[in-house]
């Protein structure tokens, strides 16, 4: 599988560094000599810095999309007219409509679109998956979930913190991560309410998102992002009826990655407790990668995939019309 990388920034080399076997033919970044940084660790992996160059390359399969919101579904479109399958990173779009036509694209030209959920991927969350939907939990009932950073200098001067570039503050950027997680274990949220505040940094988009999601079915999930956390945090709860499980860390700065499962006991009381640590690497990248080649071997439907944007995009414009935020 010969793939091209368009954005040669802190994403686009984390997707080189993670190619599950397959072949960087080309990597692309409006600053060329990005590009042939990156192309240096990619032995005959041609730089350049105009991504529409791509689309009459024979030997690209697929085009990992690593750019600034505001470009992302503009060079899909292009790409997947082309032929070339695609994997975009999230939040897939600024808003919505930015992909309501991409589905039936990729339908008219048999390709695959992946959009960038790597958390799913996490060892944690993988286990976490395996044991739901052994029925060791029962019946789910709610998430409550944390996820911030703390910026750093300059931080509302960079692209995020521009509107017409990012679509929007934290819940664009951590924020749907926390929504596509909570959606893939509770399902689809009917109800969203939320709030979301700029209370430290001197920029027009929010650097706190605050969000009550409901099912129809009345699950629910509480959910904060934030880049006022000082500390970096990961923090993620799952409820069912018959015990928890809970999620902290995601390795690196944000702490060693955990699972602990929280098994209710007849009697109730204090719970009898099973815990997995991981503090290898994380591969959520590579096991990414490597199911969006085997999305496009057997020709299956990506998960996540544009649907599962849209979803995370419709709750996050929700909550922005609730609050009048971002422009």
């Amino acid at each position: 599988m010969n793939l091209a990388i368009v954005g040669c920034g802190v994403i686009g080399r984390r997707r080189a560094q993670n190619l599950a076997g397959a072949r960087l033919t080309h990597c692309v970044d409006t600053d060329l000599a990005r590009a042939r940084e990156l192309s240096l660790a990619h032995p005959g992996c041609e730089p350049g810095s105009d991504w529409r160059s791509l689309l009459a390359q024979p030997d690209v399969d697929a085009i990992v999309i690593a750019t600034t919101h505001d470009a992302l579904a503009g060079i899909a479109r292009a790409a997947i007219g082309a032929g070339r399958h695609v994997l975009m990173e999230k939040p897939g779009a600024r808003r919505r409509d930015e992909l309501q036509d991409l589905t039936l694209l990729a339908e008219r030209h048999d390709v695959r679109v992946r959009v960038g959920f790597n958390h799913r991927y996490h060892r944690t969350f993988q286990q976490a998956r395996s044991l739901v939907d052994s029925g060791v939990l029962g019946e789910l009932m709610y998430v409550r979930a944390r996820y911030g950073h703390g910026g750093r200098p300059g931080y509302e001067r960079e692209w995020r913190a521009q509107p017409q570039r990012s679509g929007g503050g934290e819940l664009l950027d951590q924020g749907v991560h926390l929504i596509d997680l909570a959606r893939w274990f509770l399902g689809e949220f009917t109800r969203v309410e939320g709030f979301a505040h700029t209370f430290f940094w001197d920029m027009p988009v929010e650097d706190n998102g605050f969000l009550l999601l409901r099912t129809a079915t009345d699950r629910v999930a509480f959910l904060h992002a934030s880049c006022t956390e000082w500390k970096n945090t990961f923090s993620w709860e799952l409820y069912g009826r018959l015990g928890k499980l809970q999620i902290d860390g995601l390795g690196g700065s944000y702490g060693l990655e955990r699972l602990t499962w929280y098994r209710m006991l007849p009697e109730m009381g204090p719970p009898d407790a099973q815990v997995w640590e991981y503090p290898t690497p994380d591969n959520s990248w590579s096991m990414e990668m490597a199911e969006f080649i085997e999305d496009i071997r057997a020709a299956r439907a990506p998960a996540a995939g544009l649907g599962d944007a849209m979803a995370a995009l419709a709750v996050v414009e929700q909550i922005y019309g609730q609050n009048g935020k971002p422009p």
